[in-house]
Parts: C-alpha cells; structure tokens; sequence
C-alpha cells in the first residue's frame, strides 16, 4: 500500500533522527547523544537472544534514564574511561520503518552495521534497533530503545563504546 504524504515526512523526520544519533555516538558527543532521551527512557542491549524480560534475564545493558546520565557523567571525570584510544566508530543505518504510528508515540525499527577500528584490530557489530519515539516539538525523544546484536548469544568483544 503506497504512503500518505504525512507518513513519508513521518519516515523522512523518524530517519533523520536515527541518522543524528548514530553521528553523535561515533563522534563520541555524549552529552548531545543523551539529550535525545526521555525523562523515562529505557536503553537496552539483549545478551542470548532477543526476546526475554530484561528483569528476569542477562543484558549487555538495561539502564533507565538516571544510570544512562550517570554514565556520562562518569566518562566525564576522567576517573572512569570505556577506552583508550576511543575506538573510531561509523554507522551504517538502513531498513528504517515506522512500524506503528500513535500520533504522540511511534515504534521505529532499523539495521544497523557498526565499523569499530581499535588497537585490537577492526570488528564489525550487526544489530537490529527498535525503537519507541515520542514527539517532542519537530522531533523526538527516545523513549526506549532496544539493540539487538545479531551474534549476541557468542562470547563478545568488549563493547567500551555506546551501540
């Protein structure tokens, strides 16, 4: 079924705002990056599988909006680092559809390829990203979002960088 002309600017809005956040986490803009959540939101990475409730089960991350800010707050004292060198990191985003569209809200899901150069050589991260935005003004707020790492269920690399 063709789109509306209101449901492609959705698109086009919905996928530049995934295409500004893939910029600012592999420019390392932590604090630009954490001006896209919600007061509410929730950032979480799924280990063995996709499906599961993160209560219950094993994540690489599930943290709520107060412990994604402490994070950040974290890497800026300098006491604490994810890495040295930062890794040079470049985003591939493809396949963005708005998946459901309630007018203040909307699940928006992507592909991502993730190119990491580090010390310890190149290394390729594959994840499915789903999202919950919510409108805020002209653009968005996460509201949740889920990176489901294709190979999440192997033994992985240590991740010192924001998927």
């Amino acid at each position: 079924m063709p789109m509306t002309p209101e449901q492609r600017a959705t698109l086009e809005d919905v996928t530049q705002f995934i295409y500004r956040e893939a910029r600012l986490q592999d420019e390392h803009q932590y604090d630009a990056w954490e001006a896209l959540w919600a007061d509410d939101g929730v950032y979480w990475v799924p280990a063995n599988g996709n499906d599961g409730d993160p209560e219950l089960v094993m994540s690489i991350i599930y943290d709520n909006r107060s412990r994604i800010a402490l994070r950040i707050r974290q890497f800026h004292t300098g006491k604490r680092f994810a890495q040295t060198p930062q890794s040079r990191l470049r985003r591939l985003v493809s396949n963005v559809e708005v998946l459901q569209d309630e007018g203040a809200e909307l699940n928006v899901g992507c592909n991502v390829l993730i190119f990491e150069n580090q010390t310890r050589g190149d290394v390729l991260w594959a994840a499915r990203l789903d999202y919950r935005l919510r409108r805020n003004g002209d653009s968005f707020l996460m509201a949740r979002k889920k990176v489901s790492i294709v190979n999440n269920a192997d033994a992985l690399y240590s991740m010192a960088f924001l998927v």
